[in-house]
């Protein structure tokens, strides 16, 4: 194989039908690294939301458990880029993300913003720190991927075009984004998990330079002082040297799954999906705000889709 063949063979794909293959191309085989960072960013831009931020902080989950959080997040998305929506192993992922977010009232304007960030945050990261850019085909394919997505999470009024969830995203932190204790405690123990992954003496390190990524309107929500620019200069250098290096490396034969990275702890003996993930005796108050039928009725919805 030759270093560009995989962008030959995307190009060769219809992005409105065979989206879900186009996205594990470019997710397993062309970025595979680049992706499990750039949407580990986006759902930590969420954060900077007051409202979400502080629900996260509420539910402990991401505080108390950021590991197992991180883990299970990370295992139920890979599992419908895996097996795709129509099979028994997606609709189990899709219905699994779908029972937790039921136990909590969050808008649909707030699943929409953070449909988006999965949809632009990886475009944005590859234009400055990939080997190379998202084609047309993956943008397109992108979005369709996660339109269909949020089609199954039972979403309204999801944008049509990639452009459409750029302006959603940009309007939505422009309007939302603040300052809030809880965010800010998400913030700190995210951040604290991706340093963890490093050796000891790193972790101070690589805590700052996970800041020295972020834009300023993303750190000022979360109330951190701006980096020296210097330092900040050398590791967005550093982070687009990387992109130059990899430029030279052969193409990936082998995909590269997220559950086999390193940074994925808490599940080496093996998982099952539907074990995935929180579980409650009742739900929350006020419950999701989208028309979910209890199961075994969610069952057979979950299987239509």
């Amino acid at each position: 194989m030759q270093r560009y063949d995989w962008l030959k063979k995307i190009q060769r794909m219809d992005p409105e039908t065979e989206f879900t293959e186009i996205y594990r191309i470019s997710s397993w085989y062309e970025f595979p690294w680049d992706t499990v960072q750039s949407l580990g960013f986006a759902l930590y831009r969420t954060y900077a939301v007051p409202g979400i931020g502080r629900l996260l902080a509420e539910t402990g989950e991401f505080t108390d458990r950021a590991q197992k959080r991180y883990d299970d997040t990370t295992l139920i998305l890979e599992a419908v880029v895996e097996h795709g929506f129509g099979s028994a192993q997606g609709r189990e992922a899709i219905r699994r993300m779908n029972q937790m977010h039921r136990r909590y009232d969050i808008s649909n304007d707030e699943y929409l913003y953070v449909l988006a960030t999965f949809v632009v945050v990886p475009k944005r990261w590859l234009d400055d720190y990939g080997w190379r850019r998202y084609s047309r085909h993956e943008i397109r394919a992108t979005t369709n991927y996660y339109r269909e997505l949020g089609r199954h999470m039972g979403l309204s009024g999801i944008p049509e075009t990639f452009e459409e969830f750029e302006r959603l995203l940009d309007d939505y932190e422009r309007e939302h984004f603040g300052f809030d204790p809880g965010g800010r405690e998400v913030s700190d123990a995210t951040l604290g998990l991706m340093a963890s992954w490093y050796p000891a003496p790193l972790r101070p390190s690589m805590r700052l330079s996970s800041v020295c990524l972020l834009d300023d309107p993303l750190r000022e929500a979360f109330g951190y002082p701006a980096p020296p620019a210097l330092l900040q200069r050398a590791v967005r250098t550093g982070m687009w040297l990387r992109g130059r290096v990899v430029r030279l490396l052969p193409p990936r034969r082998r995909p590269s799954l997220a559950r086999d990275n390193r940074q994925v702890r808490g599940y080496r003996g093996g998982y099952r999906i539907g074990e995935l993930g929180t579980f409650a005796d009742a739900p929350a108050a006020g419950g999701c705000p989208f028309p979910h039928a209890k199961a075994p009725a969610d069952e057979a919805r979950a299987d239509e889709a």
